[in-house]
Protein backbone atom coordinates (compact mmCIF):
# COMPACT_ATOMS: atom_id res chain seq x y z
CA UNK A 1 0.00 0.00 0.00
CA UNK A 2 1.66 3.35 -0.67
CA UNK A 3 2.27 5.69 2.23
CA UNK A 4 1.01 9.46 1.06
CA UNK A 5 3.49 11.99 2.75
CA UNK A 6 2.54 14.59 5.03
CA UNK A 7 3.42 17.70 3.44
CA UNK A 8 2.63 21.96 4.16
CA UNK A 9 -0.03 23.45 2.18
CA UNK A 10 2.05 26.83 1.30
CA UNK A 11 -1.37 29.16 1.52
CA UNK A 12 -2.33 27.90 4.45
CA UNK A 13 0.76 26.81 6.31
CA UNK A 14 -0.96 23.50 7.42
CA UNK A 15 0.31 20.09 7.57
CA UNK A 16 -2.06 18.50 5.38
CA UNK A 17 -2.33 14.44 4.51
CA UNK A 18 -4.61 13.02 1.73
CA UNK A 19 -5.31 9.49 2.78
CA UNK A 20 -7.68 8.44 -0.29
CA UNK A 21 -6.48 6.11 -2.80
CA UNK A 22 -7.87 6.00 -6.58
CA UNK A 23 -7.45 2.96 -8.34
CA UNK A 24 -8.48 2.96 -11.98
CA UNK A 25 -12.34 1.79 -11.89
CA UNK A 26 -12.57 -0.61 -15.05
CA UNK A 27 -16.13 -0.52 -15.69
CA UNK A 28 -18.36 -3.19 -17.94
CA UNK A 29 -20.60 -0.25 -19.09
CA UNK A 30 -19.74 3.09 -19.75
CA UNK A 31 -21.24 5.32 -16.78
CA UNK A 32 -22.46 8.80 -19.19
CA UNK A 33 -24.56 10.21 -15.62
CA UNK A 34 -27.45 10.30 -17.28
CA UNK A 35 -29.38 11.43 -14.44
CA UNK A 36 -27.15 14.41 -14.87
CA UNK A 37 -27.57 14.46 -18.53
CA UNK A 38 -30.86 13.07 -19.68
CA UNK A 39 -30.38 13.71 -23.86
CA UNK A 40 -33.90 14.76 -24.03
CA UNK A 41 -34.28 16.91 -21.13
CA UNK A 42 -32.30 19.98 -20.58
CA UNK A 43 -28.81 18.67 -18.41
CA UNK A 44 -29.58 19.11 -14.55
CA UNK A 45 -27.57 21.36 -12.32
CA UNK A 46 -27.21 19.30 -8.62
CA UNK A 47 -25.90 19.47 -5.08
CA UNK A 48 -24.58 18.02 -2.33
CA UNK A 49 -23.05 20.98 -0.62
CA UNK A 50 -19.64 19.81 -0.28
CA UNK A 51 -17.73 23.29 -0.30
CA UNK A 52 -13.58 23.26 -1.50
CA UNK A 53 -12.00 26.42 0.02
CA UNK A 54 -10.05 29.48 -2.84
CA UNK A 55 -6.56 28.25 -3.63
CA UNK A 56 -5.89 30.93 -6.25
CA UNK A 57 -1.39 30.34 -7.39
CA UNK A 58 0.94 33.06 -6.99
CA UNK A 59 1.31 33.92 -10.44
CA UNK A 60 -1.59 33.31 -13.10
CA UNK A 61 -1.32 33.25 -16.74
CA UNK A 62 -3.43 32.53 -20.22
CA UNK A 63 -2.79 30.41 -22.70
CA UNK A 64 -3.84 30.60 -26.29
CA UNK A 65 -5.67 28.72 -29.22
CA UNK A 66 -6.21 31.12 -31.47
CA UNK A 67 -4.21 28.53 -33.90
CA UNK A 68 -5.94 25.53 -32.83
CA UNK A 69 -9.30 25.17 -31.72
CA UNK A 70 -10.00 28.64 -33.22
CA UNK A 71 -9.37 27.43 -36.69
CA UNK A 72 -11.91 24.62 -35.80
CA UNK A 73 -15.16 26.54 -36.92
CA UNK A 74 -13.76 28.87 -39.27
CA UNK A 75 -12.00 29.23 -42.58
CA UNK A 76 -8.01 28.51 -42.21
CA UNK A 77 -5.97 31.39 -41.75
CA UNK A 78 -3.35 32.06 -44.20
CA UNK A 79 0.45 31.98 -43.01
CA UNK A 80 1.00 35.33 -42.95
CA UNK A 81 -2.01 36.03 -41.03
CA UNK A 82 -0.86 33.72 -37.87
CA UNK A 83 2.33 35.55 -38.14
CA UNK A 84 0.50 38.94 -37.68
CA UNK A 85 -1.44 37.58 -35.08
CA UNK A 86 1.30 36.25 -33.36
CA UNK A 87 3.14 39.47 -33.08
CA UNK A 88 -0.02 41.25 -31.65
CA UNK A 89 -0.47 38.26 -28.88
CA UNK A 90 3.51 39.01 -28.20
CA UNK A 91 2.44 42.46 -27.64
CA UNK A 92 -0.65 42.48 -25.39
CA UNK A 93 0.70 39.89 -22.93
CA UNK A 94 3.78 41.97 -22.31
CA UNK A 95 6.80 42.32 -20.76
CA UNK A 96 5.60 39.28 -17.79
CA UNK A 97 4.62 37.26 -20.29
CA UNK A 98 0.78 36.78 -19.25
CA UNK A 99 0.23 35.36 -22.43
CA UNK A 100 2.20 32.11 -22.11
CA UNK A 101 1.97 30.25 -24.73
CA UNK A 102 0.02 29.68 -28.19
CA UNK A 103 -0.83 26.10 -29.79
CA UNK A 104 -0.74 25.05 -33.55
CA UNK A 105 -1.99 23.06 -35.84
CA UNK A 106 1.04 20.90 -37.35
CA UNK A 107 -1.11 18.86 -40.29
CA UNK A 108 -0.86 21.23 -43.41
CA UNK A 109 2.45 22.51 -44.65
CA UNK A 110 0.58 26.09 -44.30
CA UNK A 111 0.58 25.49 -40.30
CA UNK A 112 3.91 24.14 -40.22
CA UNK A 113 5.27 26.97 -42.59
CA UNK A 114 3.37 29.41 -39.66
CA UNK A 115 5.05 27.44 -36.98
CA UNK A 116 8.82 27.85 -38.41
CA UNK A 117 7.87 31.85 -39.02
CA UNK A 118 6.40 32.07 -35.34
CA UNK A 119 9.47 30.49 -34.33
CA UNK A 120 11.88 32.30 -35.81
CA UNK A 121 10.78 35.67 -34.10
CA UNK A 122 12.72 34.54 -31.19
CA UNK A 123 10.22 35.69 -28.75
CA UNK A 124 10.15 34.05 -25.31
CA UNK A 125 6.42 34.64 -24.76
CA UNK A 126 3.67 32.92 -26.29
CA UNK A 127 5.75 30.24 -26.32
CA UNK A 128 5.22 28.31 -29.59
CA UNK A 129 3.40 24.73 -28.96
CA UNK A 130 1.62 22.19 -31.03
CA UNK A 131 -1.53 19.54 -30.48
CA UNK A 132 -2.18 16.05 -31.71
CA UNK A 133 -4.22 13.14 -31.50
CA UNK A 134 -3.05 10.51 -29.18
CA UNK A 135 -1.01 8.79 -31.82
CA UNK A 136 2.06 7.80 -32.50
CA UNK A 137 1.93 8.99 -36.20
CA UNK A 138 1.06 12.45 -35.32
CA UNK A 139 3.85 12.27 -32.91
CA UNK A 140 6.20 12.30 -35.65
CA UNK A 141 5.35 16.08 -36.58
CA UNK A 142 6.07 17.03 -33.25
CA UNK A 143 9.71 15.76 -33.30
CA UNK A 144 9.81 16.72 -37.01
CA UNK A 145 9.73 20.44 -35.94
CA UNK A 146 11.46 20.03 -32.75
CA UNK A 147 8.99 21.05 -30.83
CA UNK A 148 9.83 21.48 -26.57
CA UNK A 149 5.94 20.92 -25.64
CA UNK A 150 3.08 19.09 -27.21
CA UNK A 151 -0.52 18.95 -26.56
CA UNK A 152 -1.86 15.55 -26.55
CA UNK A 153 -5.96 14.39 -27.18
CA UNK A 154 -6.67 12.25 -24.20
CA UNK A 155 -10.73 12.22 -24.17
CA UNK A 156 -11.60 11.32 -20.70
CA UNK A 157 -15.07 10.67 -20.66
CA UNK A 158 -16.97 7.60 -21.35
CA UNK A 159 -19.17 8.82 -24.20
CA UNK A 160 -15.63 9.27 -25.76
CA UNK A 161 -13.66 6.07 -24.34
CA UNK A 162 -16.77 3.51 -25.04
CA UNK A 163 -18.37 5.48 -27.28
CA UNK A 164 -16.28 7.30 -29.79
CA UNK A 165 -12.66 5.08 -29.20
CA UNK A 166 -14.28 1.17 -28.97
CA UNK A 167 -12.25 0.88 -25.65
CA UNK A 168 -12.57 0.22 -22.09
CA UNK A 169 -11.29 2.46 -19.31
CA UNK A 170 -7.95 1.02 -19.06
CA UNK A 171 -7.32 0.35 -22.51
CA UNK A 172 -7.90 3.98 -23.30
CA UNK A 173 -5.66 4.77 -20.23
CA UNK A 174 -2.75 2.26 -21.51
CA UNK A 175 -3.06 3.66 -25.00
CA UNK A 176 -2.83 7.11 -23.77
CA UNK A 177 0.34 6.53 -21.66
CA UNK A 178 2.24 4.63 -24.19
CA UNK A 179 1.78 7.77 -26.34
CA UNK A 180 2.74 10.04 -23.35
CA UNK A 181 5.86 7.80 -22.23
CA UNK A 182 7.04 7.69 -26.43
CA UNK A 183 7.14 11.64 -26.13
CA UNK A 184 9.13 11.81 -22.60
CA UNK A 185 11.46 9.57 -24.15
CA UNK A 186 12.59 12.29 -26.74
CA UNK A 187 12.15 15.08 -24.52
CA UNK A 188 9.60 16.86 -25.42
CA UNK A 189 7.09 17.59 -22.83
CA UNK A 190 3.46 16.44 -22.98
CA UNK A 191 0.54 18.71 -22.12
CA UNK A 192 -2.47 16.28 -22.00
CA UNK A 193 -5.53 17.99 -23.10
CA UNK A 194 -8.27 15.75 -20.56
CA UNK A 195 -11.11 15.82 -23.21
CA UNK A 196 -15.00 16.33 -21.97
CA UNK A 197 -13.79 16.18 -18.52
CA UNK A 198 -17.43 17.76 -17.47
CA UNK A 199 -18.71 14.31 -18.22
CA UNK A 200 -16.34 12.12 -16.86
CA UNK A 201 -15.70 9.70 -14.16
CA UNK A 202 -13.42 11.70 -11.96
CA UNK A 203 -12.57 9.47 -9.31
CA UNK A 204 -13.08 6.35 -11.21
CA UNK A 205 -11.23 7.49 -14.26
CA UNK A 206 -9.37 10.98 -14.56
CA UNK A 207 -7.77 11.09 -10.87
CA UNK A 208 -5.87 7.61 -11.35
CA UNK A 209 -4.92 8.58 -15.32
CA UNK A 210 -3.45 11.62 -13.69
CA UNK A 211 -2.13 9.96 -10.94
CA UNK A 212 0.05 8.08 -13.42
CA UNK A 213 0.86 10.95 -15.75
CA UNK A 214 2.25 12.51 -12.25
CA UNK A 215 4.72 9.66 -11.82
CA UNK A 216 5.94 9.22 -15.39
CA UNK A 217 6.45 13.18 -15.24
CA UNK A 218 8.78 12.39 -12.09
CA UNK A 219 10.17 9.51 -13.58
CA UNK A 220 11.43 11.26 -16.80
CA UNK A 221 12.10 14.40 -15.05
CA UNK A 222 9.58 16.10 -17.62
CA UNK A 223 7.03 18.29 -16.52
CA UNK A 224 3.11 16.47 -17.75
CA UNK A 225 1.01 19.47 -17.77
CA UNK A 226 -2.95 18.74 -17.71
CA UNK A 227 -5.33 20.53 -19.41
CA UNK A 228 -8.88 19.90 -17.87
CA UNK A 229 -11.08 20.35 -21.22
CA UNK A 230 -15.10 21.67 -20.38
CA UNK A 231 -15.31 20.27 -24.24
CA UNK A 232 -19.44 21.03 -24.28
CA UNK A 233 -19.54 23.98 -21.76
CA UNK A 234 -21.31 22.06 -19.10
CA UNK A 235 -18.90 23.07 -16.16
CA UNK A 236 -20.76 25.14 -13.70
CA UNK A 237 -19.34 27.65 -11.11
CA UNK A 238 -21.79 27.15 -8.32
CA UNK A 239 -20.73 26.49 -4.84
CA UNK A 240 -21.93 22.39 -3.39
CA UNK A 241 -22.19 21.78 -7.34
CA UNK A 242 -21.51 18.07 -8.06
CA UNK A 243 -19.03 16.74 -10.40
CA UNK A 244 -18.05 16.31 -12.30
CA UNK A 245 -19.90 19.73 -12.90
CA UNK A 246 -18.23 21.86 -10.58
CA UNK A 247 -15.59 23.74 -12.00
CA UNK A 248 -13.65 24.13 -8.38
CA UNK A 249 -14.55 20.54 -7.29
CA UNK A 250 -12.38 19.30 -10.32
CA UNK A 251 -9.58 21.57 -9.60
CA UNK A 252 -9.81 20.52 -6.10
CA UNK A 253 -9.80 16.83 -7.24
CA UNK A 254 -6.69 17.41 -9.53
CA UNK A 255 -4.47 18.99 -6.97
CA UNK A 256 -5.76 17.05 -3.70
CA UNK A 257 -6.13 13.43 -4.93
CA UNK A 258 -4.07 13.42 -8.31
CA UNK A 259 -1.30 15.30 -7.09
CA UNK A 260 -1.06 18.37 -9.72
CA UNK A 261 0.45 21.42 -8.66
CA UNK A 262 -1.10 24.54 -9.63
CA UNK A 263 1.66 25.38 -12.73
CA UNK A 264 1.03 22.54 -14.33
CA UNK A 265 -2.83 22.75 -14.16
CA UNK A 266 -4.67 24.72 -17.15
CA UNK A 267 -8.43 25.08 -17.77
CA UNK A 268 -9.80 25.32 -20.97
CA UNK A 269 -13.52 26.35 -21.39
CA UNK A 270 -16.34 26.13 -23.66
CA UNK A 271 -19.07 28.58 -24.27
CA UNK A 272 -22.37 26.60 -24.74
CA UNK A 273 -24.34 27.62 -21.30
CA UNK A 274 -22.85 31.31 -21.86
CA UNK A 275 -20.28 30.30 -18.84
CA UNK A 276 -16.80 30.10 -20.25
CA UNK A 277 -15.29 33.38 -18.78
CA UNK A 278 -16.86 32.56 -15.24
CA UNK A 279 -15.99 28.95 -15.58
CA UNK A 280 -12.74 30.28 -16.34
CA UNK A 281 -12.31 32.83 -14.02
CA UNK A 282 -13.21 29.97 -11.38
CA UNK A 283 -10.70 27.52 -12.27
CA UNK A 284 -8.01 30.39 -11.32
CA UNK A 285 -9.60 31.13 -8.15
CA UNK A 286 -9.29 27.57 -7.19
CA UNK A 287 -5.79 26.57 -8.10
CA UNK A 288 -4.70 26.44 -11.64
CA UNK A 289 -2.71 28.32 -12.66
CA UNK A 290 -3.35 28.46 -16.67
CA UNK A 291 -7.00 29.53 -18.31
CA UNK A 292 -6.83 28.28 -22.30
CA UNK A 293 -8.35 30.88 -24.74
CA UNK A 294 -8.69 32.24 -27.96
CA UNK A 295 -9.27 35.10 -29.47
CA UNK A 296 -12.55 36.83 -29.35
CA UNK A 297 -13.84 33.74 -28.25
CA UNK A 298 -13.61 32.08 -31.65
CA UNK A 299 -14.20 28.48 -31.57
CA UNK A 300 -15.69 24.71 -31.92
CA UNK A 301 -19.31 25.70 -31.76
CA UNK A 302 -20.61 28.47 -29.31
CA UNK A 303 -17.29 29.09 -28.87
CA UNK A 304 -13.87 29.22 -26.55
CA UNK A 305 -12.97 31.26 -23.48
CA UNK A 306 -12.29 34.83 -24.82
CA UNK A 307 -8.67 35.87 -24.23
CA UNK A 308 -9.76 39.53 -24.12
CA UNK A 309 -11.84 38.73 -21.32
CA UNK A 310 -9.27 37.11 -19.43
CA UNK A 311 -6.83 40.07 -20.00
CA UNK A 312 -9.24 42.07 -17.22
CA UNK A 313 -10.61 38.97 -15.40
CA UNK A 314 -6.56 39.21 -14.61
CA UNK A 315 -6.38 42.58 -13.87
CA UNK A 316 -9.58 42.67 -11.82
CA UNK A 317 -7.97 39.72 -9.63
CA UNK A 318 -4.68 40.74 -9.35
CA UNK A 319 -5.22 44.51 -8.97
CA UNK A 320 -2.91 45.18 -12.02
CA UNK A 321 -2.03 44.33 -16.10
CA UNK A 322 1.21 43.49 -14.89
CA UNK A 323 2.12 45.57 -17.88
CA UNK A 324 -0.10 43.85 -20.90
CA UNK A 325 -0.21 46.07 -23.76
CA UNK A 326 -4.57 46.58 -23.77
CA UNK A 327 -4.50 48.47 -26.79
CA UNK A 328 -3.49 46.02 -28.75
CA UNK A 329 -6.99 44.57 -28.60
CA UNK A 330 -8.56 46.95 -30.40
CA UNK A 331 -6.10 46.48 -32.89
CA UNK A 332 -6.66 42.87 -33.34
CA UNK A 333 -10.44 43.64 -33.77
CA UNK A 334 -9.85 45.90 -36.16
CA UNK A 335 -7.43 43.53 -38.29
CA UNK A 336 -9.83 41.11 -37.83
CA UNK A 337 -12.51 42.90 -39.27
CA UNK A 338 -10.78 44.84 -41.83
CA UNK A 339 -8.23 42.24 -43.37
CA UNK A 340 -9.28 38.85 -41.99
CA UNK A 341 -13.09 39.30 -42.83
CA UNK A 342 -14.65 38.50 -39.31
CA UNK A 343 -17.81 39.81 -38.66
CA UNK A 344 -17.33 41.24 -34.57
CA UNK A 345 -20.91 41.38 -33.16
CA UNK A 346 -21.67 45.01 -32.27
CA UNK A 347 -22.42 44.66 -28.42
CA UNK A 348 -19.50 41.89 -27.87
CA UNK A 349 -17.77 43.43 -24.60
CA UNK A 350 -14.93 45.62 -25.07
CA UNK A 351 -14.18 45.14 -29.50
CA UNK A 352 -17.97 45.64 -30.50
CA UNK A 353 -18.58 48.47 -31.97
CA UNK A 354 -21.69 49.54 -29.26
CA UNK A 355 -19.61 48.45 -26.61
CA UNK A 356 -19.10 51.74 -24.90
CA UNK A 357 -21.88 53.75 -26.91
CA UNK A 358 -25.39 55.15 -25.36
CA UNK A 359 -27.98 55.76 -26.92
CA UNK A 360 -30.42 57.15 -24.38
CA UNK A 361 -30.64 60.78 -24.12
CA UNK A 362 -30.63 60.31 -20.25
CA UNK A 363 -27.51 58.43 -20.24
CA UNK A 364 -25.81 60.70 -22.76
CA UNK A 365 -26.85 63.33 -20.04
CA UNK A 366 -24.88 61.84 -17.70
CA UNK A 367 -22.06 60.98 -19.53
CA UNK A 368 -21.97 64.72 -20.61
CA UNK A 369 -21.44 65.59 -17.13
CA UNK A 370 -19.08 63.21 -16.18
CA UNK A 371 -18.48 59.98 -17.96
CA UNK A 372 -17.80 57.86 -15.39
CA UNK A 373 -21.30 57.71 -14.46
CA UNK A 374 -22.09 55.03 -17.65
CA UNK A 375 -18.34 54.15 -18.61
CA UNK A 376 -16.90 51.05 -17.18
CA UNK A 377 -13.41 52.10 -17.02
CA UNK A 378 -11.12 54.65 -19.27
CA UNK A 379 -11.91 52.66 -21.98
CA UNK A 380 -10.40 55.63 -23.94
CA UNK A 381 -6.76 54.99 -21.88
CA UNK A 382 -7.00 51.04 -21.98
CA UNK A 383 -7.89 50.34 -25.25
CA UNK A 384 -8.13 53.83 -27.67
CA UNK A 385 -11.55 53.98 -27.68
CA UNK A 386 -13.44 56.68 -26.24
CA UNK A 387 -16.58 56.32 -24.69
CA UNK A 388 -19.55 57.36 -27.53
CA UNK A 389 -23.41 58.43 -27.90
CA UNK A 390 -24.96 57.39 -30.82
CA UNK A 391 -27.59 59.55 -32.37
CA UNK A 392 -31.48 58.76 -32.26
CA UNK A 393 -34.56 60.39 -31.49
CA UNK A 394 -33.74 59.63 -27.97
CA UNK A 395 -30.84 61.09 -27.47
CA UNK A 396 -31.33 64.29 -26.65
CA UNK A 397 -29.46 67.82 -26.77
CA UNK A 398 -27.04 66.08 -24.32
CA UNK A 399 -26.56 62.93 -26.84
CA UNK A 400 -25.65 65.29 -29.41
CA UNK A 401 -23.49 67.61 -27.63
CA UNK A 402 -21.84 64.55 -26.44
CA UNK A 403 -21.34 62.77 -29.96
CA UNK A 404 -19.56 66.58 -31.23
CA UNK A 405 -17.03 66.42 -28.48
CA UNK A 406 -16.03 62.98 -28.98
CA UNK A 407 -16.03 63.24 -32.38
CA UNK A 408 -14.09 66.34 -32.75
CA UNK A 409 -12.05 65.78 -29.16
CA UNK A 410 -13.20 68.78 -28.02
CA UNK A 411 -12.47 68.88 -24.11
CA UNK A 412 -12.13 71.15 -21.68
CA UNK A 413 -12.98 74.42 -22.21
CA UNK A 414 -13.29 73.38 -26.05
CA UNK A 415 -16.37 71.06 -25.13
CA UNK A 416 -19.42 72.53 -25.98
CA UNK A 417 -22.74 71.78 -23.89
CA UNK A 418 -26.33 71.09 -24.78
CA UNK A 419 -27.31 74.58 -24.48
CA UNK A 420 -24.71 75.56 -27.48
CA UNK A 421 -27.06 76.71 -30.73
CA UNK A 422 -25.37 74.36 -33.02
CA UNK A 423 -26.63 71.37 -30.65
CA UNK A 424 -30.32 73.08 -30.95
CA UNK A 425 -29.94 73.20 -34.66
CA UNK A 426 -28.76 69.41 -35.05
CA UNK A 427 -31.12 68.47 -32.48
CA UNK A 428 -34.11 70.03 -34.63
CA UNK A 429 -32.86 68.54 -37.90
CA UNK A 430 -32.84 64.84 -35.95
CA UNK A 431 -36.34 65.44 -34.75
CA UNK A 432 -37.78 66.03 -38.00
CA UNK A 433 -35.59 62.81 -39.32
CA UNK A 434 -37.70 60.61 -37.16
CA UNK A 435 -41.42 62.75 -37.50
CA UNK A 436 -41.02 61.70 -41.21
CA UNK A 437 -41.09 57.77 -39.88
CA UNK A 438 -37.48 57.50 -40.18
CA UNK A 439 -36.42 54.36 -37.86
CA UNK A 440 -32.65 53.87 -37.91
CA UNK A 441 -29.14 56.06 -36.12
CA UNK A 442 -28.34 58.37 -37.95
CA UNK A 443 -24.85 57.83 -39.14
CA UNK A 444 -21.91 59.67 -38.57
CA UNK A 445 -21.65 60.75 -42.53
CA UNK A 446 -24.84 62.19 -41.92
CA UNK A 447 -23.95 64.18 -38.50
CA UNK A 448 -20.81 65.51 -40.20
CA UNK A 449 -22.87 66.88 -43.43
CA UNK A 450 -25.50 69.18 -40.83
CA UNK A 451 -22.81 70.04 -39.06
CA UNK A 452 -20.64 71.73 -41.16
CA UNK A 453 -23.72 73.21 -43.17
CA UNK A 454 -25.48 74.80 -39.78
CA UNK A 455 -21.68 75.27 -38.77
CA UNK A 456 -21.38 77.70 -42.11
CA UNK A 457 -25.24 79.24 -41.64
CA UNK A 458 -23.99 79.98 -37.96
CA UNK A 459 -21.05 81.16 -38.37
CA UNK A 460 -19.47 78.79 -36.31
CA UNK A 461 -15.97 76.67 -36.75
CA UNK A 462 -15.64 73.66 -34.56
Amino acid sequence: MEVRKVYKNPHTNLLQLEEHMYPLVDVDKPNVFRNLFPYDEVPKIAFNDRIVPHNMPDDIWITDTTFRDGQQSRAPYSTEQIVTIYDYLHRLGGPKGIIRQSEFFLYSKKDRDAVYKCMERGYEFPEVTSWIRASKKDFELVKEIGMKETGILVSCSDYHIFYKMKMTRGQAMQHYLSVVRECLETGVAPRCHLEDITRSDIYGFVIPFCLELMKLGEEYKIPVKIRACDTMGYGVNFSGAVIPRSVQGIIYGLMTHAGVPSHLLEWHGHNDFYKAVTNSTTAWLYGACGINCSLFGIGERTGNTPLEAMVFEYAQLKGTLDGMETTVITELAEYFTKEIGFVMPARTPFVGKNFNVTRAGIHADGLLKNEEIYNIFDTEKFLNRPVLVAVSNTSGLAGIAHWMNAFFKLKDEDAIDKSHPLVEKIKEWVDKEYESGRVTVITDDELIKVINTYSKELGITL
